[in-house]
């Protein structure tokens, strides 16, 4: 298995992010053979539609992130918090059970001249933090459940939670108030999707 930072070095493009060009990111393309790493689907060498829907938003609207303590959940790329970042968030600290996406958001927050905190794992209760920012979580029916209950309980302690999809079936509309909707790429997609930022308003 190749060391993962020396292999995004090697075999992914530095370019700006579809639909966000304030931010450059290492992203795959035809010669990357990501088949290399393994069996895991690499998620953070590509766009989605609701992690960018959420950086627009942050890098549109900065007084949201500014001076806070932010979470960048299932962070992939890392894209939204370096969005947050950019957009003047106090600490982000970025969170994906995939070490390989930990490694592409220290390598893009590097390169993008901004400092993240990134780690490999889950979470599973309220955290010490501001805000919590996820794109692109309700894409399964359990993890939605999941998702639903962890930010029911962060909302309940004070803690905002923005989340940014495209309106897949497991969304819990009922629980989300929308706050903006944009027309942004996704990956596989020839045509821009709408994808909406929603605020996670629980029961």
């Amino acid at each position: 298995m190749p060391d993962i930072r020396d292999f995004i070095l090697q075999n992914l493009r530095l370019e700006p992010a579809p639909g966000l060009p304030e931010i450059v990111l290492y992203r795959a393309h035809s010669g990357s053979r990501l088949s290399r790493l393994g069996d895991t689907p690499p998620y953070w060498a590509y766009h989605w539609a609701g992690g960018t829907v959420l950086a627009r938003y942050i890098l549109d609207h900065p007084e949201i992130v500014r001076g806070k303590s932010l979470i960048d959940l299932g962070s992939g790329s890392g894209v939204v918090g370096i969005a947050a970042m950019k957009a003047g968030a106090k600490k982000v600290t970025a969170i994906d059970i995939d070490p390989y996406a930990v490694s592409a958001t220290l390598l893009n927050a590097q390169a993008n001249d901004v400092e993240i905190t990134a780690v490999t794992g889950e979470l599973t209760s309220p955290p010490e933090a501001d805000l919590i920012l996820a794109g692109d979580v309700f894409y399964d029916p359990a993890l939605a459940e999941k998702m639903s209950g962890l930010f029911g309980e962060c909302v309940a302690q004070g803690i905002a939670v923005l989340v940014g999809d495209m309106g897949r079936k497991p969304l819990p509309v009922d629980l989300l108030e929308s706050l903006a909707e944009y027309e942004v790429p996704d990956f596989g997609q020839a045509q821009l999707l709408k994808a909406k930022v929603f605020k996670y308003k629980g029961p």
